[in-house]
């Protein structure tokens, strides 16, 4: 039985609409369901919902053998994992964002749920900053002056908009990509390849 790991979310959806259209069914899959594991009708794969952040893991240690994860969560996590391909899906970019421009005479305070990601980013451009982690609403960081600014994923901006947040410059891009474990894509390639092929085929109109 090969493993699929998910996060519930648009990245899941897509997933599943693939492997549905490639005859890979999931049934008894509930989206309202609080259940983490579902088998397959013919019983030759099951997904299993975790965090996003953990998908690597998962996969790194063969817990699972396929993944479906952005590439902000990849840049961030250090898991040895295959990255297949780019799945087309989930655009977004990682962005750093602020009220106003960051102080010149102290060092600037960034919050994010990306702290390798944006220590990586300013100490490239030779910024010292203080990095706060924070896993959610970071949003609300900059508002109440917890943070100077914040690295966070951006997809339509309309969060930003609607709390006065505004782009300073775009770190990188971002997309879903299809991971596998290296042990099992030599190992269990057999039984790989149809669920490989399906994630990876574009979605039929």
């Amino acid at each position: 039985m090969i493993t699929i790991a998910l996060a519930k979310g648009r990245l899941a959806q897509k997933g599943l609409k693939r492997l549905t259209q490639a005859n890979i069914l999931f049934t008894e899959y509930d989206e309202q369901s609080r259940k983490l594991i579902f088998e397959s009708d013919d019983k030759k794969a099951r997904i299993v919902f975790v965090k996003a952040m953990d998908v690597p893991i998962y996969v790194a240690n063969g817990i699972a053998d396929v993944g479906i994860v952005g590439k902000d969560v990849l840049l961030e996590n250090n898991e040895y994992v295959n990255e297949l391909a780019d799945l087309g899906f989930g655009a977004c970019r990682l962005c750093v964002c602020g009220i106003k421009p960051l102080p010149t005479d102290r060092k600037p305070i960034i919050a994010s749920k990306y702290p390798l990601v944006t220590q990586r980013f300013f100490n490239a451009h030779g910024i010292d900053v203080d990095i706060i982690k924070l896993e959610g609403s970071v949003e609300l960081a900059p508002l109440l002056e917890l943070s100077d600014a914040i690295v966070d994923i951006v997809e339509s901006g309309l969060t930003l908009q609607e709390n006065n947040l505004s782009i300073f410059t775009t770190i990188t891009t971002s997309s879903a990509r299809l991971i596998v474990n290296p042990r099992s894509y030599k190992t269990k390639i057999k039984a790989m390849t149809p669920i490989i092929n399906a994630i990876m085929q574009g979605d039929n109109v």
